[in-house]
């Protein structure tokens, strides 16, 4: 069963997780996943769901938001290319769609749908159709 959203947290609120500042060293993505991490989930944008779920940060309660993005247009785009968030959840390590009961099945459903797509995304739908 999904969980509720607490839209109005972050997610080192909603894991009770708080990451160090990122070095001196660390990359712009790093430093962009830190500041992400502290931003309410309900403010986070397709592009800031996109990079958080393509490291695999904060999947329990981002996921669920990507799917509402994706059941309303599949092909939502965050700074890449057309259908970038979609690819981004795709290609999540299928384990972790068995922590989401409901949520596998809708995004099933969603790109079963879909035509026309890019070959490299056609191929990331295919295999994630594939069980």
């Amino acid at each position: 069963m999904t969980r509720p959203l607490d839209r109005d947290r972050s997610l080192e609120e909603l894991e009770r997780d708080c990451w160090p500042a990122p070095s001196v060293g660390d990359t712009r993505l790093i430093a962009t996943a830190h500041a992400l991490r502290r931003r309410p989930i309900g403010e986070l944008t397709v592009e800031d769901m996109r990079l958080l779920i393509g490291q695999d940060i904060g999947l329990p309660h981002l996921l669920p938001l990507a799917v509402e993005v994706l059941r309303e247009n599949p092909m939502a785009e965050g700074h890449m290319y057309e259908g970038d968030l979609l690819s981004a959840v795709l290609t999540r390590n299928p384990s972790v769609w068995a922590e989401f009961s409901e949520l596998g099945p809708e995004l099933r459903g969603i790109v079963s749908k879909l035509t026309g797509l890019p070959p490299d995304l056609q191929q990331k739908v295919e295999r994630f159709l594939v069980p």
